[in-house]
């Protein structure tokens, strides 16, 4: 490894450190999480509801406390669930017990793996702007060909001084430049401090 990337890891690698500091703060209640909802995200759960047949090997990225994991492992598929945080791992186990999800620590910047659905919901956003297209080009390299993935982010409304970061229409379609094609793009609204609307996006690699 070069300096350069040597030193691109480091930043990226700092800038993720709060989520497992954040989990350990609230280990025990688990209520001042703020994505953590404690039940699968309702924008997966109705793209479950919609489609016919799921099967395949399936990515969660950021899985947190494991509920679309869970819920992706319910509508049949093989489920490796990820997250760089080992306490929101290991709580994510201590909930799910019989589950048969591999929950693993994993840098998705150094994940090579591919699979046939993959589901990345605000994780993108809570990474600093500057990691953003390193970012997408990461999250669409998990993309098996003719793999499908949802997008879930909280859309930008004027100027956020994250963290979060809100995504813009242009960062969604940063996919698109990594050999995706959008299947549907929708805005859903949604009560939050950070943003009134969220997108949804599904795409295919083909």
């Amino acid at each position: 490894m070069n300096a350069k990337a040597h030193n691109n890891t480091q930043d990226h690698v700092k800038a993720t450190m709060w989520f497992d500091d954040l989990y350990k703060k609230n280990k025990s209640s688990q209520e001042n999480i703020p994505w953590a909802r404690q039940d699968v995200n309702p924008l997966l759960q109705s793209y479950l509801d919609e489609d016919l047949e799921h099967k395949g090997s399936a990515l969660v990225i950021g899985c947190g406390l494991g509920d679309d994991a869970i819920a992706l492992e319910k509508a049949g598929y093989n489920v490796t669930a990820i997250d760089v945080s080992q306490t929101a791992l290991d709580l994510a186990k201590e909930r799910f017990p019989t589950s048969t999800v591999a929950f693993k620590k994993q840098d998705i910047f150094e994940y090579t793996q591919t699979f046939d659905f993959v589901f990345e919901a605000l994780t993108i956003q809570s990474l600093p702007i500057e990691f953003r297209e390193k970012m997408v080009k990461a999250v669409a390299n998990t993309v098996a060909k003719n793999g499908k993935l949802i997008l879930v982010a909280h859309k930008r409304e004027g100027m956020f001084d994250g963290p979060p970061w809100p995504l813009t229409k242009e960062e969604v379609d940063l996919f698109k430049a990594e050999g995706l094609r959008e299947l549907s793009h929708e805005i859903h609204k949604e009560a939050s401090k950070i943003s009134s609307m969220r997108f949804r996006v599904v795409y295919v690699r083909e």
